[in-house]
């Protein structure tokens, strides 16, 4: 028999199949049935029988086409997930990057450009609401164990969300759904109220802006790049309240008179609020916002929005870098040097190259601004790959503020064993006579950073990770700023029993405290993690410190870049030296932003600012530079260090981090790997390359899975990711890595 008499013609779909091993990670053939042929379509997702039985999984079709193929092996499309194709050829095209440069399978790259809301439905659902949860007037008949009392008293007269309730009571989900099968709790839905926050904007037109003579030139520079036609990377440096924002603005309008649209990134959802508010105030429903801290239904409608075409500027955090625009005139990445703009799940991508794949899509302008920026970025502009313009005065014609290094070493001396020196406290008790405003920095919430036993030395530790519990006063809990671990934090050891407690370190929440009884008439706010975790808590806690209800604003670093208070006219800075010794090549690099950044949000009203420097090495050139705000002299400084140790942005470092549930096992699987690599690289082009380790990772542990890494230096070539994705292929079928995750990626 002839073969082609077992073949026939028929239509094709190239799948990307959910929950692919590595190893086995490409696009399958599906036929698509006659009843399907009409719904199937590139962008939708299906559900494929996968593997040897009949299974069926979901899957993201990459193409469709016509060809001849044998029915007896190749398998049937079952059902079409989506209505619509929410994946745009443009989203396909970042898959496969994502797929080729961060070492991912297809669908996990799907699964991070999709919107959270699609990615276990088939369409977007309507509605704008959220469940509540309020006591009931059931009169209590049984027993209820204490977590369960402290959620009825909480509610009494209130009602909460179920993450707020789990947050302030010290609970789990798990007591507040057995408060609503016992009938003394019930759910309901509320609407949303994103609106009401937004519509008290003021509308404001384009051209009231008045630009000084360094931003006109700067603005002139950036609008011939908008108009030309084809894809191409400046670089804003202007010092912090030189008016970045304002050049923004003017070009993004712009960009809308060429019929364009608009990508605004913004580093922290702390900073959206303001950020929102202010192109809002010009360009109206025109501006839509995304981020993680958005309802979903929130997030839903601004999608909507978005993907039709009603707005044609997106503000947001990292996430937001997929937004379905199209015809993208102008991408702004803000504070572009911030590590949050850098994935820590699988894909490992960063914002700024996303940013650049769009860009060469629609020949567009991509703005990376910043303070601060990223060594790699000044380099890029040094060199002239990238546009540099730079603003090198403050918009408001004040000057920097005044920094004055304290060396906590002569606090001590002089009996001065708190946390705030006698200076900085002096200023704070000026400043509340003054009615002036102050910040106050420290970077590391909770009340205590660990809790020790005196009589047999046991720290409370994590269960599952390699890092001391924090203690935290509100609630009374010790927590795991890892993996989440919470349990109570009664006042003995959990090894002997010992109540001889010392507990050690010092957190937002501690801080918070001693400022109170140092200053009883001061109105403090603390803005953390903590107390910004339920909806509209950035724009409540902001939008009253800017309306002046608080004197002093203490927090972690989202208070510390972007944001701008006319009346705050003094920073405090405390234990930078933790960040300064962090203990990775990019510590000074990161101590030196956050001094300089939060430095900046002092004095940029008409009153002169002052900054507080707290250190027990105040002698070290970064905090002395960063205390005059000289990005260059420290560029100079730290690209010479990089540049004798091979460090970016002098090369390129990969990452492979083993994991496994025994240490050993991690251990001798990050050793095989290395004579993967060897092997593999032997069979390929030789190129230079460096391999260092494996050693244990910063965090030892988390989640109960010891961690170990490889630090490759390298060039970030084809030819090096070929060799990348074939060790990893080759250690996912070798069965000394049968319990181990394998993860690459680049840093950067």
């Amino acid at each position: 028999m002839n073969r082609q008499d077992n073949h026939k013609t028929g239509i094709i779909a190239l799948v990307a199949v959910e929950k692919a091993l590595y190893s086995f990670d490409r696009l399958y053939s599906y036929a698509v049935p006659y009843e399907l042929e009409n719904t199937v379509q590139t962008g939708k997702r299906v559900m494929v029988p996968f593997g040897r039985g009949t299974k069926k999984i979901t899957g993201m079709v990459f193409n469709v086409g016509t060809k001849e193929y044998d029915p007896a092996a190749v398998k049937k499309i079952s059902e079409v997930i989506d209505e619509e194709a929410y994946m745009t050829a443009e989203m396909l095209g970042l898959a496969v990057w994502l797929k080729e440069n961060t070492f991912c399978t297809y669908y996990n790259a799907v699964r991070c450009i999709l919107p959270p809301v699609l990615r276990n439905t088939g369409k977007l659902p309507q509605g704008k609401t959220e469940k509540i949860v309020r006591c009931t007037e059931t009169e209590i008949t049984e027993k209820l164990t204490p977590k369960q009392k402290s959620v009825l008293e909480m509610l009494e007269n209130n009602s909460a969300s179920v993450k707020e309730i789990c947050y302030l009571c010290s609970v789990t989900s798990a007591v507040v759904s057995n408060l609503v099968k016992k009938g003394l709790v019930e759910e309901f839905t509320q609407e949303t109220a994103f609106r009401e926050a937004e519509s008290q904007t003021e509308n404001r037109d384009v051209s009231d802006i008045t630009l000084t003579e360094g931003q006109n030139r700067a603005f002139d520079s950036l609008t011939k790049l908008l108009a030309s036609d084809e894809a191409k990377c400046a670089l804003l440096h202007g010092i912090t309240g030189s008016g970045k924002t304002s050049v923004f603005i003017k070009l993004v309008g712009e960009a809308l008179k060429s019929g364009k649209s608009a990508l605004i990134l913004v580093p922290e959802i702390s900073l959206t609020p303001q950020t929102i508010a202010i192109f809002k105030g010009f360009f109206g429903d025109s501006a839509a916002v995304i981020h993680s801290g958005l309802s979903m239904s929130k997030r839903t409608e601004e999608y909507k929005r978005i993907r039709e075409g009603q707005a044609k500027i997106v503000v947001g955090t990292r996430s937001a870098v997929f937004a379905p625009l199209s015809d993208i005139g102008l991408i702004v990445i803000d504070e572009e040097g911030e590590q949050t703009y850098k994935s820590e799940r699988s894909p490992r991508y960063h914002v700024r190259d996303i940013a650049k794949q769009r860009c060469f899509k629609h020949k567009s302008l991509l703005l990376l601004a910043s303070a601060t920026p990223s060594m790699d970025s000044y380099r890029k502009a040094q060199i002239g790959k990238y546009t540099l313009l730079e603003l090198t005065a403050r918009y408001s014609g004040n000057d920097l503020p005044d920094v004055y290094i304290i060396d906590m070493k002569l606090e001590h001396a002089m009996g001065n064993k708190g946390n705030f020196s006698e200076p900085l406290l002096k200023a704070l008790h000026q400043n509340l006579e003054r009615g002036e405003q102050s910040l106050i920095l420290l970077n590391r919430r909770g009340y205590y950073t660990y809790v020790c036993c005196i009589a047999c030395g046991e720290v409370a530790m994590c269960p599952n990770c390699g890092v001391a519990l924090t203690y935290h006063k509100s609630g009374d809990n010790l927590c795991c700023h890892y993996c989440g671990f919470m349990k109570s934090g009664a006042g003995q050891c959990g090894k002997c029993g010992s109540r001889f407690l010392r507990n050690t370190g010092t957190g937002t929440q501690r801080i918070e405290n001693e400022l109170q009884e140092l200053l009883p008439t001061a109105r403090i706010l603390r803005m953390d993690a903590d107390t910004t975790m339920t909806k509209g808590a950035y724009e409540r806690g902001f939008g009253s410190f800017g309306n002046r209800e608080y004197d002093i604003m203490v927090g972690t670093q989202m208070i510390a870049k972007g944001l701008d208070f006319p009346n705050v006219t003094l920073v405090g800075i405390l234990l930078i030296d933790n960040s300064l010794y962090a203990g990775d090549y990019l510590g000074y690099e990161r101590t030196f932003s956050l001094i300089t950044q939060v430095v900046g949000r002092s004095g940029r009203g008409d009153k002169k600012g002052r900054a507080f420097l707290q250190t027990f090495t105040p002698d070290h050139y970064v905090l002395r530079l960063s205390a005059r705000q000289d990005y260059r002299g420290f560029y100079e400084e730290e690209a010479a260090i990089r540049q004798t140790l091979l460090f970016p942005p002098f090369c390129d470092l990969c990452v492979a981090e083993i994991c496994d549930v025994i240490e050993k096992n991690a251990l001798e699987a990050s050793k095989a790997f290395v004579a993967i690599i060897e092997e593999v690289l032997t069979k390929t082009k030789p190129i230079p390359i460096r391999v260092l380790g494996p050693v244990k990772s910063g965090i030892g542990s988390i989640n109960g899975r010891f961690r170990y890494r490889l630090i490759i230096k390298c060039r970030n070539t084809p030819v090096f990711r070929e060799i990348i994705r074939k060790s990893l292929v080759q250690a996912y079928s070798d069965k000394r890595f049968e319990h181990c995750r394998v993860n690459a990626w680049f840093e950067g």
